[in-house]
């Protein structure tokens, strides 16, 4: 399997987030990517290659405009103010406030965030764009005949919605995606989550559409981040009603009940008869991950891909989450290597 990586991502470098009301060493590191890579080469996964350049035609097919050129100029208009440390929203248009673009950068930074824990940092942008052209290069190699590519994106994408960004995400990596194997052909594509928490970008982004059938495996939002969104009674509406499944867990989710929902997920896929997979890969089910709660354990990733290679389909993988740095590379690698199984 051949993996597409950038040096890019670690301009992305955020030095604090907002996390329970903490400000915090921020969890999605450049460290993160490193130790995959490492990985990835150590074990002879296969070649590893840099990213093409796509321009912003393929991520304005799914992304606003409004918030790519937002997220272009960010750090330039809070830098502007005299402002050197990372950007972060301090208020929010809740129910209640008009939902105005404002011309301050503070405004403009509530408008477009979820959250206070993904700062903008005088690299991003790059970064950001980087990650883009990762998933849509590694998209091409499974496009053009590959059986299977990995995409080592950072920033990850699944919290970022078609206007909206948060959740340490910018742009949505296997949304781009798996708008590109549309656009080139395929006419049916599925997104399979397996991140710890909720893909709410994704969701949003194809939720009123039948051409892409999105799925999401993640810890309940009654309990996780991203709280608002997640429920297993949000099934798609209009032409996409029935085309989106939530498969909320709870705390402390082992791998013999994810299996359960994961066979689940597996059957709806083949019932839909995609032609292209996309893997939003979050390894943070990770049983020692700092931040989640759920059991996984390092052979689950093996059993995982075995698993995914059941669908039996051209299948991109996309590197979400997972934050118990030092065991990274080895349950991402699991995961491809049991996708091979080898």
């Amino acid at each position: 399997m051949r993996t597409v990586y950038s040096e890019d991502h670690r301009l992305q470098d955020g030095k604090f987030e907002l996390l329970e009301g903490q400000f915090m060493k921020a969890h999605e590191m450049p460290r993160r990517a490193e130790i995959v890579i490492d990985r990835v080469r150590s074990t002879k996964l296969g070649e590893v290659l840099g990213p093409q350049d796509f321009g912003l035609d393929p991520i304005l097919k799914v992304h606003d405009r409004g918030l790519v050129e937002f997220l272009r100029v960010a750090w330039d208009e809070w830098a502007a103010t005299g402002r050197t440390f990372d950007a972060l929203p301090h208020v929010w248009p809740v129910p209640g406030l008009g939902r105005r673009l404002s011309d301050s950068i503070d405004g403009k930074l509530g408008y477009y965030a979820i959250d206070a824990g993904t700062p903008i940092t005088p690299g991003t942008w790059r970064a950001v764009l980087s990650s883009a052209n990762v998933a849509l290069t590694a998209q091409k190699l499974v496009a053009t005949g590959e059986k299977s590519a990995f995409a080592l994106c950072r920033p990850p994408g699944h919290h970022a919605g078609s206007d909206f960004y948060g959740g340490y995400c910018f742009l949505n990596n296997a949304g781009i995606a798996a708008q590109a194997f549309r656009d080139q052909g395929a006419k049916r594509v599925a997104i399979l989550d397996v991140d710890y928490h909720h893909g709410n970008g994704t969701q949003q982004m194809f939720f009123a559409r039948d051409d892409v059938l999105t799925i999401s495996l993640h810890a309940d939002p009654k309990q996780e981040f991203p709280y608002f969104l997640g429920y297993a009674d949000e099934i798609g509406a209009g032409a996409g009603e029935g085309y989106h499944m939530n498969l909320p867990l709870p705390w402390g989710t082992d791998w013999q009940r994810y299996t359960e929902a994961l066979d689940h997920a597996l059957k709806r896929i083949a019932q839909y008869g995609a032609e292209a997979l996309v893997i939003s890969l979050g390894l943070d089910t990770f049983e020692h991950d700092p931040i989640s709660r759920f059991k996984l354990a390092e052979a689950d990733y093996h059993r995982l891909g075995e698993r995914i290679a059941w669908a039996d389909l051209p299948t991109l993988f996309v590197m979400e989450g997972g934050y118990a740095v030092e065991a990274l590379g080895v349950n991402t690698v699991n995961v491809l290597m049991g996708f091979e199984q080898r």
